[in-house]
């Protein structure tokens, strides 16, 4: 199964790219919840209306998450909303994008109710990309994957941006169908909400049949408010180097948000 779409990168001004000069990246992936803050397991069912509604207190959720996003390079983002009736028809991705200042926003549509909800991912940049590619994964409708791609002085730098599915069969699926697509990549992140912990079958599979590493196997991200399970995960090609790996202790959503600091390998540089 291999369904995608590319997304244009608009330029004001053709030009050849040229060499930044940078090799660093701060990358950050986060399932936001849509913007519902959850504080302890019983607000699933005695504030599920949250989930349907519009309110208020959404949208000082999201000026919270932008505040935290802002001071990286690339962001990842899980279930957020392109724009439906619980969200008052806002695009979070949109929203967070302005509100944090990022110059480059894409979003990925998966599962629409019109204008009920809208469940999606998105990505925000700060260096621009080359490309961003959607691919609709295996299993029930609904899940997907952003391949975003970046020029470099050598090989392109590729981000995938991905929910994965709660159930084994379709995540093993879901797994299988990434690693065929980012095999090839020498330089290379993966990460998104796997709905899995490390020593997963499927995981451990996806990082033995690639040159991928998992830098923070070690660190929970859910839930928010007493972490004890590992589904938030960042794995970066073995030709990266590692600078810093960190979960954050922001309880926005009922996921802790996990970030890396990234070098490309030397005599490697970023084009623009």
């Amino acid at each position: 199964m291999n369904s995608e779409q590319s997304v244009s990168v608009e330029e004001s001004v053709l030009h050849e790219p040229e060499n930044t000069g940078r090799r660093d990246l701060s990358l950050l992936s986060f399932n936001i919840q849509t913007g519902v803050e959850t504080n302890n397991v019983h607000e699933y069912v005695t504030k599920s209306w949250k989930h349907l509604l519009p309110l208020r207190e959404r949208v000082s959720n999201l000026n919270r998450i932008a505040e935290l996003i802002q001071e990286y390079d690339v962001v990842g983002l899980q279930e957020v909303d392109s724009g439906s009736l619980r969200t008052g028809f806002l695009d979070q991705t949109e929203y967070l994008a302005h509100k944090a200042r990022f110059p480059f926003w894409f979003r990925q549509i998966n599962r629409s109710f019109g204008k009920i909800a809208q469940h999606s991912n998105g990505v925000l940049s700060r260096v621009e990309p080359h490309s961003v590619i959607d691919h609709k994964l295996p299993g029930l409708r609904g899940r997907g994957a952003m391949l975003v791609e970046f020029e470099t002085t050598h090989d392109p730098l590729v981000v995938c941006i991905m929910h994965l599915a709660l159930g084994k069969r379709a995540r093993t699926l879901q797994m299988a169908y990434i690693g065929d697509l980012v095999k090839e990549y020498s330089q290379l992140v993966v990460m998104g909400d796997f709905n899995c912990g490390t020593q997963a079958e499927e995981l451990q599979h996806l990082v033995h049949n690639t040159h991928l590493r998992l830098p923070t196997e070690d660190r929970h991200t859910f839930p928010s408010w007493n972490p004890k399970r590992k589904y938030d995960h960042i794995l970066i090609s073995e030709s990266l180097i590692l600078k810093s790996a960190e979960v954050l202790n922001a309880t926005h959503s009922d996921h802790l948000p996990i970030s890396v600091n990234i070098e490309l390998p030397e005599d490697v540089f970023l084009l623009e």
